[in-house]
């Protein structure tokens, strides 16, 4: 009984040391907070499907790249050309030519100018003259006044003066303008200067060119001031080999070339590189400012010219 009893004690024990246990509770784990990049990696739905993808950051806000910036545009190409020197046997001095009151003939103007001529020829005055092919002057009001030609000898700084007796009247100019088309390219004073190398004298067909005869012609108009008349050169144009020129002025060519260059004196130097002599002209504006290397640089980088600032078509160096 006493076993018995024992053993009851014992497997009571023995039942309850082999009891199972509840596993403990795991422990408490910590809050978690919100994440403020908790959806860092989760791209943001954009509402345009087929454009660029963008994150979404909160509290940050990716701008869209910038636009690309337009390629600049080269600068226009420039031609760079050299002058070509042309022999010119004569030449009307432009600047003195002038209409002189006739002492002996009240109310009547003569024609005067200067001239250089290194070969001898003759010289044409002519009014309302217009211009034809191979520079032929055409008198188109000859019944009015009737051109005046005559022979001249080699010689520089000569003198003409349109004789005494032959004068015009201006006051014809101002009815004869009138009837004249202004389309028409007529002039009310022309002057022709003809050279013939290798002749003494001047053929006696005043109208026969030799294919060899250089000629200038000068084109001018009477311009009223103060009720007085002055005339203006509107162009010059040489005729030289079969081919036409006309010329133009050259804005500080005479600084660069009438005296040896001298780098102390100023306005003769490139008015970029301030060193070099000025040899190279700026069409159409006509400026002379720029040395030969220093073009070439222009013409690349802009078409702009550094005197005036117009747009540059040509280089012309001299």
């Amino acid at each position: 009984m006493g076993n018995a009893g024992s053993r009851g004690a014992n497997g009571r024990r023995r039942r309850n040391s082999r009891r199972s246990h509840p596993p403990p509770p795991p422990p408490p784990q910590p809050e978690i907070r919100a994440n403020g990049y908790v959806f860092a990696a989760t791209p943001y739905r954009s509402r345009f499907p087929h454009g660029p993808s963008y994150y979404q950051y909160p509290g940050y806000y990716s701008t869209p790249p910038p636009p690309p910036r337009p390629r600049a545009m080269p600068a226009p190409y420039v031609l760079h050309q050299k002058a070509v020197t042309i022999r010119n046997d004569v030449n009307l001095k432009k600047e003195t030519l002038k209409i002189e009151p006739d002492e002996k003939n009240p109310g009547k103007y003569l024609v005067a100018f200067t001239f250089d001529a290194t070969v001898s020829g003759s010289l044409t005055v002519i009014f309302f003259g217009k211009e034809g092919e191979d520079c032929l002057l055409t008198p188109m009001k000859e019944s009015l006044l009737l051109p005046i030609t005559v022979e001249f000898q080699q010689g520089l700084s000569q003198k003409f003066r349109q004789p005494s007796g032959t004068g015009i009247d201006l006051s014809i100019f101002d009815e004869a303008e009138s009837s004249i088309d202004a389309d028409a390219d007529v002039y009310p004073l022309a002057v022709k200067l003809e050279a013939i190398p290798g002749k003494e004298s001047v053929p006696e067909d005043e109208n026969a060119v030799s294919g060899s005869t250089n000629s200038q012609l000068t084109l001018a108009v009477f311009e009223k001031d103060k009720g007085e008349y002055n005339v203006r050169v509107v162009k010059q144009i040489l005729w030289v080999n079969g081919m036409r020129y006309e010329l133009q002025e050259i804005y500080g060519i005479g600084d660069s070339i009438d005296n040896e260059f001298d780098g102390n004196d100023p306005g003769k130097e490139c008015v970029i590189c301030l060193a070099e002599p000025r040899d190279t002209t700026v069409l159409p504006c006509r400026h002379m400012c720029m040395c030969s290397g220093c073009a070439k640089v222009l013409r690349i980088q802009t078409n702009r010219c550094p005197i005036c600032r117009q747009p540059v078509e040509r280089l012309l160096e001299i």
